[in-house]
């Protein structure tokens, strides 16, 4: 039997960053050009970086690194992440941050903060707090003089229209973000902070309602329905109680959620993490389910005989079964005003981003 290839990790864009900068600093100082550069991480480690590109100028050096995510599906894996140091600095005070004496500012490509509830305050360079320490110890390590440090991503506008950016309130270019230096594979801390920021940045928008969606299609449909500002849609993806209880900690009012009918039987067989890999849908269950909620007969070995969730509400829908259907929202419904201790509404969503039903 084959064996399962290991997914392998990357780097974040803010170690990049702090990487690149260390390069530029060593460059401005020295005299000299970089082939590779080693930068202290959060947890004590050090890692070594290739240097894609260096050069001086008039009291400047500029240095870039390739970002490389692993086998993360990052839309910003292959980016150059590009600094700038020097003595002095032409960006305007808004574009900037001073640390300890060192200036990090946004360059071309990086976005800037225009909404709260983010861990970066309106106005601000949307350059996190972990990179911008990051930064500041690679630099350090250079120099001890004060620098301005100018981060840049080249069509870094263009990457940020591939990200939910727009909807958190960073315009202009990505953010520089990262927790411990290194991307995980899919990792679950890229989406469950994802999920936080979205429940954040609508909480101190001041909504008292949010809508937890299963992917853009059901996003879609819910928005059809609902006369929310944008602000009020977070996509949650398979993370069902994990987003649940992130709302209920913060006391929305009424949380919606949107699925398709797969997510939404899943939900209804309670099971808090959607994903295949973390509860698949066995057909078997949903048949019980459904034969609990009173199918009988021909459809429920129809139902036995499905290979698919979506399968099942063909034979559902062919046999003009609304009121299952209904049933099976209504229980998916339960669960999840169980997990939040308060008010729930559920949409069930086609693949043509139609409201089938809602409860």
């Amino acid at each position: 039997m084959a064996r399962t290839r290991r997914l392998r990790s990357g780097f974040t864009t803010g170690a990049c960053a702090a990487a690149a900068a260390k390069a530029a600093a060593v460059a401005l100082m020295e005299g000299i050009h970089p082939q590779e550069i080693a930068i202290p991480f959060p947890d004590g480690s050090r890692k070594i970086f290739l240097v894609h590109s260096c050069r001086t100028a008039e009291g400047a050096a500029t240095a870039s690194v390739i970002k490389d995510a692993g086998d993360d599906p990052d839309v910003t894996n292959g980016a150059e992440i590009v600094a700038t140091v020097g003595s002095g600095h032409d960006q305007t005070d808004t574009d900037c941050v001073e640390l300890d004496n060192i200036r990090i500012c946004r360059g071309a490509g990086v976005g800037v903060v225009t909404k709260p509830g983010l861990s970066v305050p309106v106005g601000e360079p949307a350059i996190n707090p972990v990179p911008r320490q990051m930064i500041l110890a690679a630099v350090r390590e250079a120099t001890g003089e004060k620098v301005t440090v100018t981060i840049s991503v080249p069509n870094g506008e263009e990457l940020a229209k591939k990200t939910l950016n727009h909807r958190l309130g960073i315009v202009g270019g990505l953010s520089i973000l990262g927790t411990t230096g290194i991307v995980r594979p899919i990792s679950a801390e890229a989406w469950t902070a994802t999920i936080k920021a979205s429940l954040d940045v609508a909480k101190e928008t001041g909504l008292a309602e949010v809508v937890l969606s299963t992917g853009r299609t059901s996003e879609k449909g819910a928005q059809q329905l609902l006369d929310l500002p944008e602000e009020a849609y977070a996509m949650m993806g398979d993370y069902l109680e994990f987003s649940l209880k992130e709302a209920a900690a913060r006391g929305f009012r009424t949380v919606h959620v949107a699925g398709m009918w797969a997510k939404i039987m899943k939900a209804a067989l309670r099971i808090p993490q959607t994903h295949v890999r973390h509860g698949a849908l066995e057909v078997a269950e949903g048949a019980k389910l459904l034969a609990n909620l009173g199918a009988t007969g021909e459809l429920l070995e129809k139902l036995d005989g499905a290979n698919t969730a979506r399968e099942m509400y063909s034979h559902l829908e062919e046999a003009g079964e609304s009121g299952l259907i209904l049933a099976v929202c209504l229980k998916a419904r339960d669960y999840c005003r169980e997990v939040t201790g308060g008010e729930v509404r559920l949409y069930l969503i086609n693949h043509k981003a139609e409201v089938i039903s809602h409860v």
